[in-house]
């Protein structure tokens, strides 16, 4: 039997699968919900939902306001999330390639992956100035409107990125591109010139470089440098694209790629 065909024969657990679904949301929304907006937005009945929220409050994956009536992500939450990172092969390895690129252009930098359609932020090291792109550790945005995910999505196949990416690109800024073969351009471009640019598409007022991570099998993860447009001169543009090259030899060394 094959992989496929052990996937299309398996049957998730509906009370597992709802939980995962559970948790997956409050993530995503980023606020806490009532019971009434969560059996809307996930479609599942309210006596249903009503026992698995108690249950996953009483386990510490989910809690509530003062009021008992808005459920959020519980600690339990976060001790997985800091574990996953933590223990993260990727993460390790590149620690000492991203601690250099922070010394050297003293601007955000981020490790992120890709999952879906998203841009995971793995890692960052911080600017040294009081002017920069908020941001954490487990945030989520669209691969589409970000360097880091422009970055990956120019090294898959063309096929394999219409589907990962949803039909409808979500607009972020002014600048986003919400056009699939608008996007398909940037993208070869992209791959053209080894390094992807994020135009003020997630943030205004800010422009991101970033590189994709190659490795063995398919690219998922990709390293970037966010800087306030104020500060982004020709001139620092340009030394952030040599540093982010020099990052990407060095992180691809530590990943066990040799460029042949």
């Amino acid at each position: 039997m094959t992989d496929l065909e052990t996937r299309e024969q398996f049957r998730p657990v509906k009370s597992s699968e709802r939980t995962l679904e559970i948790l997956e949301h409050l993530a995503i929304v980023g606020e806490r919900r009532t019971l009434g907006e969560l059996a809307r937005d996930l479609a599942i009945p309210k006596s249903s939902l009503h026992g698995l929220l108690r249950t996953m409050q009483e386990m510490g994956w989910i809690q509530t306001d003062p009021s008992g009536l808005r459920f959020g992500l519980g600690v339990r939450a976060l001790l997985v999330g800091a574990s996953y990172v933590d223990s993260d092969d990727v993460v390790a390895l590149t620690r000492d390639a991203l601690d250099q690129l922070s010394d050297e252009v003293g601007e955000t930098v981020h490790l992120g992956r890709l999952d879906g359609h998203d841009i995971v932020y793995l890692a960052k090291r911080e600017s040294r100035h009081p002017l920069r792109l908020f941001s954490a550790i487990g945030r989520r945005l669209p691969a589409h409107a970000t360097a880091l995910g422009k970055a990956v999505l120019s090294l898959q196949d063309p096929d394999t990125v219409r589907v990962v990416l949803p039909d409808e690109l979500r607009r972020l800024t002014p600048n986003t591109i919400v056009d699939h073969s608008r996007l398909r351009e940037e993208l070869a471009l992209t791959r053209e010139r080894g390094y992807a640019i994020d135009n003020e598409e997630n943030a205004e007022g800010i422009r991101c470089i970033a590189v994709p991570l190659r490795r063995e099998g398919v690219v998922r993860d990709a390293i970037s440098c966010s800087v306030p447009m104020i500060r982004l001169t020709p001139q620092v543009e340009t030394e952030v694209v040599e540093a982010m090259q020099r990052a990407r030899v060095r992180a691809e060394s530590a990943l066990g790629f040799r460029t042949r």
